[in-house]
């Protein structure tokens, strides 16, 4: 009888028991082996087999064996004949004897199984040998070009071919440290960079410097500008490339402002004269200039006089004076004047622009003219002919004067 029929009837027998005043064997149920579970069947699987245990326990009558077949209980069996259970005991010692048995068995390797473990072994070495010798051969070294650095793996043997590898320029005397040559190692930086050339315009005064500093501001620390609270025109973190950089610096001075009989002093990195007045507060209005060119550098220490200049215009009505036009006429003795036209003055209207620097007024100036009457000339004829005779006396005494004060010939 298998196990699971024992169980089986061992189940039907459970909880059954003697008739009263009936002799005969006792039925004992066994209980069955209890489920394994799925994730130790494989484990119990390897362990060693056993036949399995067959408990009898006998209540008068000898106890027989389970048959297959015959019957519910076999064939010769009553239902006073014992319940025989087989139950498949694991062997002594659990899992951890299963393991430890396992650990012992050896493996028997024969020629035939050694040839062909032989070849797989050596291609095992060798990819191994190779690994090791390619993780060996990278390096990570950090390359420095003018002033970025970064991180990076290669192969490269010196830092030439790393140069090389990289498309980095190492041409025209651009410094390299170490040199081209030098074995490249794990860890190693290498930088690369020479003297750039910057175009400085420092407080108005434009110069051509030459640096290897990485920065601007390290620039500036290296040419000993006080770059505090000053002007740049590219921030002090900026890298100088390897074709370098225009570079504006107003470092901050100390200029005085004059102005409406006031003193205003600041400190200030201005551009121009204009930018300082303004940041001391001070307005310029209308044609309001200063003693300096507005759009002049600052120098520091100076002082700045604001001109409040005020201009109105005037317009004012002027003469135009005659002009006398003079000719000879023969037909008057010589020495006499004859006015054949009258003279008259013309006019003209003049626009003034009249201004004044600090309430003092300077030389007016003429905007404009226009003329409002034309002048009249005189026209005059002198006599150029002979005298006449009753001046013969008179005229011994000399000759006469034409239009001189009280002398006429009819005097």
């Amino acid at each position: 009888m298998s196990n699971s029929q024992g169980s089986h009837r061992a189940a039907r027998g459970r909880g059954r028991t003697a008739p009263s005043g009936t002799r005969g064997p006792a039925t004992v149920v066994v209980p069955g082996p209890s489920p394994v579970p799925p994730h130790e069947a494989l484990t119990l699987a390897a362990w060693p087999r056993h036949p399995p245990t067959v408990v009898d326990l006998p209540t008068g009558g000898p106890a027989r064996s389970a048959q297959a077949g015959g019957g519910p209980y076999g064939p010769g069996r009553t239902a006073q004949d014992p319940t025989v259970t087989a139950l498949p005991v694991p062997a002594p010692g659990g899992r951890s004897a299963a393991r430890r048995g396992a650990r012992r068995r050896r493996v028997t390797v024969g020629p035939e199984q050694l040839r062909r473990l032989v070849p797989q072994a050596l291609v095992v070495a060798f990819l191994a040998g190779g690994t090791t010798a390619f993780v060996a051969e990278d390096k990570a070294v950090t390359l420095d070009v003018d002033g970025q650095p970064r991180t990076l793996h290669t192969f490269a043997d010196d830092v030439g071919e790393l140069l090389a590898e990289q498309g980095v320029d190492a041409g025209d005397g651009t410094a390299v440290s170490p040199a081209p040559a030098a074995r490249l190692g794990d860890g190693d930086v290498v930088t690369v960079g020479g003297p750039r050339p910057v175009t400085l315009t420092l407080d108005g005064v434009r110069r051509r410097v030459w640096t290897s500093e990485p920065t601007v501001g390290a620039a500036l620390r290296r040419l000993g500008v006080r770059a505090d609270g000053a002007y740049l025109s590219v921030p002090r973190a900026a890298p100088i490339g390897r074709t370098g950089l225009t570079l504006d610096v107003r470092t901050e001075r100390t200029v005085t402002v004059m102005a409406d009989g006031r003193e205003h002093t600041v400190r200030t990195n201005a551009a121009t004269v204009r930018e300082a007045v303004a940041r001391a507060g001070v307005v310029l209005h209308g044609e309001d200039t200063t003693s300096v060119a507005p759009d002049s550098f600052p120098r520091e220490g100076q002082t700045v006089s604001v001109l409040r200049i005020a201009t109105t215009r005037v317009v004012r009505e002027e003469l135009l004076p005659y002009a006398v036009e003079r000719s000879g006429d023969g037909t008057l003795a010589a020495g006499t004047e004859v006015v054949e036209r009258e003279g008259r003055d013309g006019s003209r209207r003049v626009m003034y622009a009249l201004r004044t620097v600090n309430g003092v007024q300077q030389k007016p100036r003429v905007l404009a003219t226009e003329v409002v009457r034309e002048p009249v000339s005189q026209v005059v004829k002198a006599g150029t002919g002979p005298r006449a005779a009753g001046t013969a006396g008179w005229g011994s005494r000399g000759p006469a004067r034409a239009n001189g004060p009280g002398d006429s010939p009819y005097a």
